[in-house]
């Protein structure tokens, strides 16, 4: 029997240490400090000059230069401390920027980075005086610049390099210090990390921050859950839950003949009745359906992660309602995107090949041998997969011995290729079993893409990369195609063939990883980052190539996607109009126009005043390029492609309609939208001096970045406004907050 005790008394106990271990620090919200320290530039002595060696000098010691001036388009090393890299982490982690006497901004490349020998706490940053992007000649007056540093999204202190020569017009920065060597001398205990006045509570910064990355915008409550379990946790469940929300399924519509007007299988039998007729082509030939049913999962759903990714690849895998003429077909796409979101890419790449909507879209559907179309062939390489120059693993660019990018494919490539996507159509057939979908004189969009004529595939010889390692670089001509069975199995052989020689390609993880950063974190990541994630993706750590839910996974936890602060003002990405919608409206807890009950999901009309209509895509390079620079800058910033003076004023009545009004209800919204305003004015209330009201938005919106001229300005602007109305004080704040450029650009 004490044997027997002892027994269970150990299992109990086992069970007591595992709870403790496992479950507890989980609901203490016991993730590791996510924040990187703030990099230091070391100056002279006496002054904000950079300390900086001549390339050539030994970096075994830090011998300062007598305050010299370099030639543009020379090396300069400049000496940085406070930095703790990780594993790997080298001078493509770090970016250095330029600012004149005339305002303007330049980016400099980063070269080499070294530790110093016995002073391994300090690297020499070797860096090309020649701006990155070219916007800068070499300038006919020279003088001071300003240089600072920035690496994981942490922006360094302002230093003063001479360009030619020293002095010059350049004004002094007000809170600059010298940061001389000899306060660095001497091994650092500790690393200094941002300061914590920027946080709430504990790391609430970098919850807000990935609950902006990971969903469609934070709420009150998510904020709090995750708060309890850790980031980690929630990040599992959310790789892991159900999708659609089971509240908000997929909607389940029949497919319609192409006719719209067609008395049978379309709106024609409505001919009578005009108001019928339109809500017929409203429901069954547009996008309204879906479009209700992306943004009510997007402002309720619990399955975020799935959603957002599935959006992003919306993007990038692009069909559009341009073209896709009825919602059913645009659901089986979209079902391809999700299912794959936390699949494998090479999955999602033979899906998406035969789905209906995108070979319609891409002219797939109509190519055969005797009349090949490359659309398909050329959009899969140059935006799906490869794009058209060779990519470093760190997504920058491959160059040739003068110093140009190498293209990734040519004409003869195309061609080659398009040979292969020949023969594929509509699987029109309802006898056929792989046909379960199809319906009597109307398009199957539901069902793959099928070999209905075997003989339209091109039978002849496909060379395709030829990269080291590179499988199936030629397919052979087919030699025995003499039947229908033969000659669809040479097609699917080819096809499956061809799929892997372009996944294998060295080029497809930099370049799908670096759309997935720019799409969930920040529109220019360093190309550190980029490799990080690209080595996920050829493998997730068990030998696996294209692991989606990993490399998810790791953009999400990467140091560069993680902190409570982000200083560098390049950080981070424009929220594009969905998204700007949508973390508006999570933000205040989302109702209908009443506010007795829940949003009907109808506001895609209001993200298309502002640029971005939700599966309507202009063209397959998606509604703004993943390459866009922002003019006058070294930036990439693709959202801002959509920035114009009509949209920048569209994001202001956005604001305003929320803020102070709601989307009204009609026949097409039944519910109609507002926010609930009710947690700001009672802050508006308890606390006239606006202060209590001014926190909480800094908190939710800007996770405790709002700088100290915002917030002043803002709360002059709601104090000005009655104390004996405080719900009008608080759609002050609220619209002033969400329409201001701290808060759009989501850093």
């Amino acid at each position: 029997m004490g044997s027997r005790k002892s027994r269970l008394l150990w299992q109990i106990l086992s069970a007591s240490i595992f709870t403790f271990l496992f479950v507890f620090p989980a609901l203490s919200q016991d993730d590791p400090n996510p924040n990187s320290p703030t990099p230091i530039l070391i100056s002279e002595s006496d002054s904000i000059r950079a300390l900086t060696n001549e390339l050539g000098v030994s970096n075994t010691k830090s011998r300062q230069t007598q305050s010299k001036a370099f030639r543009y388009d020379s090396k300069v090393r400049l000496f940085v401390t406070n930095v703790d890299l990780i594993k790997g982490e080298d001078a493509d982690a770090f970016r250095v920027y330029a600012e004149d006497a005339k305002g303007r901004k330049y980016r400099f490349p980063v070269l080499d980075l070294q530790p110093l020998k016995g002073q391994e706490w300090i690297y020499a940053v070797t860096v090309l005086l020649k701006d990155e992007i070219g916007y800068w000649e070499a300038p006919e007056a020279n003088g001071d610049i300003f240089i600072n540093l920035t690496w994981r999204g942490l922006v360094s202190n302002t230093v003063k390099l001479g360009l030619g020569r020293t002095g010059g017009d350049l004004k002094e920065v007000a809170d600059a210090v010298p940061t001389p060597l000899k306060n660095f001398a001497n091994k650092p205990e500790t690393l200094s990390t941002p300061t914590t006045d920027y946080v709430g509570y504990r790391y609430s910064g970098d919850r807000i921050r990935m609950l902006e990355q990971a969903t469609f915008g934070p709420t009150t409550a998510l904020d709090q859950r995750v708060r309890r379990i850790g980031l980690r946790i929630w990040l599992n469940e959310q790789l892991n839950a159900q999708y659609p929300s089971v509240g908000n399924p997929y909607p389940d519509i029949p497919l319609r003949n192409s006719d719209a007007g067609n008395v049978t299988n379309g709106c024609g039998m409505f001919a009578s009745n005009s108001e019928e007729r339109r809500i017929c082509n409203r429901d069954f030939y547009s996008m309204y359906p879906v479009q209700k049913w992306f943004f009510t999962e997007a402002l309720y759903g619990e399955p975020q992660l799935k959603h957002k990714v599935s959006w992003a690849l919306s993007q990038i895998w692009v069909t559009s309602g341009f073209s896709i003429q009825q919602p059913s077909h645009m659901i089986t796409y979209h079902k391809i995107l999700s299912n794959n979101a936390f699949g494998n890419y090479r999955n999602l790449m033979k899906e998406m090949t035969l789905n209906p909507a995108m070979g319609e879209y891409l002219d797939m559907v109509r190519s055969t041998r005797n009349s090949p179309n490359e659309n398909y062939p050329r959009e899969i390489l140059q935006l799906f997969t490869v794009g058209l120059f060779m990519l470093n693993d760190n997504g920058t660019l491959k160059l040739d011995a003068n110093n140009q990018p190498i293209p990734t494919y040519d004409q003869t490539t195309v061609n080659n290729f398009t040979k292969v996507f020949t023969g594929w159509s509509f699987c029109n057939n309802g006898t056929n079993p792989a046909c379960p979908s199809a319906v009597t004189n109307t398009v199957n969009y539901k069902d793959p893409m099928y070999l209905v004529t075997p003989n339209n595939h091109d039978q002849t010889a496909k060379t395709l990369f030829n990269y080291s390692g590179a499988p199936n670089p030629a397919i052979a001509a087919c030699t025995n195609c003499t039947t229908d069975d033969a000659r669809r199995t040479y097609a699917n052989d080819s096809l499956d063939k061809t799929l892997d020689n372009i996944f294998y390609h060295p080029n497809v993880p930099p370049f799908v990883s670096r759309l997935l950063i720019q799409h969930l974190v920040t529109s220019d990541p360093t190309p550190a980052y980029v490799g990080r994630i690209s080595a996920v993706f050829k493998d997730n750590g068990f030998g696996v190539r294209g692991d989606m839910k990993a490399v998810v996974k790791a953009i999400l936890l990467d140091p560069e996607a993680r902190g409570d602060v982000k200083t560098s003002p390049t950080y981070g990405k424009l929220r594009e109009p969905v998204q700007f919608m949508t973390n508006f409206l999570r933000q205040f807890n989302v109702l209908s126009a009443n506010g007795a009950g829940l949003s009907d999901g109808v506001i895609a009309n209001t993200a298309n005043g502002i640029g971005q209509n939700p599966f309507y895509s202009p063209t397959v390079f998606n509604y703004y390029s993943p390459d866009y620079t922002i003019p006058g800058t070294a930036l990439n910033g693709p959202e801002f492609n959509l920035m114009t003076t009509g949209t920048s004023i569209g994001r202001a009545n956005v604001g305003n309609t929320f803020a102070f009004s709601r989307i009204n209800t009609s026949t097409d919204s039944p519910n109609g939208t507002s926010i609930d305003l009710s947690e700001m004015t009672q802050l508006a209330q308890n606390d006239p001096t606006g202060n209590q009201l001014m926190d909480a938005l800094n908190t939710r919106l800007l996770h405790g970045t709002m700088s100290t001229e915002m917030r002043n300005t803002i709360l002059t602007a709601v104090t000005a406004v009655a104390a004996n109305t405080p719900q009008a004080r608080a759609q002050q704040a609220i619209y002033l907050v969400v329409t201001s450029s701290q808060y759009q650009v989501q850093r």
